[in-house]
């Protein structure tokens, strides 16, 4: 199923329960505010459909990264407010959407690319991929990184990669717990399908309750973590349909007819 919107940096369709947003700025995708704005208004789009289970981040085919981060002309003290907006609103509406998020990489993840790698639950990336936060040697530091790569990659590293700038291969990328997997880029598109297909055979909410409590319990204490985590459990999956439908499958020992709802 094709969008109802008219992109111009990228590309946007849904189907067989995936939404997927193609970056389309060849040869680096470098996103400026209007890319930026694109991408949430397309977000904004998988918000409204229920059944989808997955949103995808990869690069259209005619670029050579996945994305080698935000426009440096959009730095400048005129637009730097609406540039940051723009971007940080992408993560906002992650976090409010709360669908899984899955980033394919071939090629250069950087500055804001390597931010929303950081930002997916899981990433996929061929072995001649490269990852950095290098906006230091602009003068400059990512916020997003800022919050998001200690928590994935840990305090040490994710500090040494930000103060530094440093570069990283898919490998060691892969040893970090930046990316889930490394492979070779003809087997890239096949190890995708392999994931969404994991996730087209599961409930649509309950994917996303599940990926909202874990992010409602982030940096909170067990007892505030649990708490809210309980009320997401009791008070929005448990009226799921969905859910329901789970647990009398398991009972009856047969494979469960997800309805999305």
């Amino acid at each position: 199923m094709n969008n109802g919107m008219s992109y111009k940096n990228i590309r946007f369709h849904v189907e067989n329960h995936v939404a997927r947003i193609g970056f389309a700025r060849p040869p680096l995708n470098i996103f400026n505010i209007a890319m930026m704005r694109e991408i949430d208004n397309a977000l904004g789009e998988c918000a409204s459909q229920r059944d989808v289970v997955a949103i995808v981040f990869e690069a259209d085919g005619e670029a050579r990264a996945f994305s080698a981060g935000v426009a440096v002309e959009e730095h400048t003290a005129e637009t730097v407010y609406q540039m940051l907006e723009s971007f940080h609103q992408i993560f906002r509406s992650l976090e409010v959407i709360a669908k899984p998020v899955v980033s394919v990489v071939d090629g250069a993840a950087l500055g804001g690319g390597c931010e929303l790698v950081a930002a997916s639950d899981i990433c996929i990336a061929t072995t001649r991929s490269r990852f950095g936060q290098p906006e230091i040697k602009l003068g400059v530091f990512p916020p997003v990184a800022a919050v998001l790569l200690p928590r994935v990659v840990g305090e040490r590293r994710a500090r040494e990669l930000i103060l530094t700038g440093e570069l990283i291969d898919a490998q060691e990328a892969l040893h970090i717990g930046l990316i889930n997997y490394a492979v070779e880029p003809e087997q890239l598109e096949a190890k995708t399908q392999e994931t969404l297909n994991r996730l087209r055979e599961l409930s649509a909410p309950a994917l996303e309750s599940t990926r909202r409590a874990m992010d409602v319990a982030r940096a909170l204490s067990l007892e505030d973590g649990l708490a809210r985590v309980e009320d997401i459990y009791l008070n929005e999956l448990m009226k799921t349909e969905d859910a329901q439908e789970g647990i009398a499958a398991f009972m009856e020992k047969r494979k469960p007819a997800w309805r999305n709802r």
